[in-house]
């Protein structure tokens, strides 16, 4: 469903605040024939969003060509958080325009939402619409994806 691969590996976590949502958005990608693995939490016990983003960053990273989608209230607290590791490029979204462009001119492999600021069903069509957005590998944008990654 989502651009040329037959089977997308997507790696999924959020917080406490997120984890209803993110289990309905795991639903949603694995229902659209993803290869979605849910990393926590798994409950709405209070627990650390960066560590959450580590998690998925880390797999992201060992997984060549794979997407992360991180849920916390905002989507600002795991946007900073994965934005910490070398190798992620991690896109806080609240918009399908927000989510495409993260992909085409930016090449985020991580998409990071919020809870409290966006419904289920805006979440599901702004992920579609990241993981169906290949890179625009014009020079001028891997020249400045390239720039990001030597910070």
């Amino acid at each position: 469903m989502f651009g040329e691969k037959a089977k997308q590996l997507v790696y999924i976590g959020s917080d406490h605040a997120g984890v209803k949502i993110k289990e309905q958005l795991h639903k949603h990608l694995l229902d659209a024939g993803c290869s979605a693995t849910d990393l926590g939490t798994f409950t709405e016990e209070s627990c650390d969003y960066p560590d959450i983003a580590r998690e998925v960053g880390e797999k992201v990273k060992e997984h060549k060509g794979s997407f992360g989608i991180l849920i916390c209230g905002t989507g600002i607290g795991m946007s900073m958080a994965a934005n910490r590791m070398r190798g992620i490029r991690a896109a806080m979204v609240t918009d399908e325009n927000m989510a495409e462009m993260s992909r085409k001119h930016n090449n985020a492999n991580v998409l990071c939402m919020g809870a409290k600021i966006s419904t289920q069903e805006l979440m599901n069509k702004m992920t579609d619409k990241f993981l169906a957005t290949p890179f625009d590998a014009e020079e001028r944008h891997a020249r400045r994806v390239q720039k990001m990654d030597e910070i």
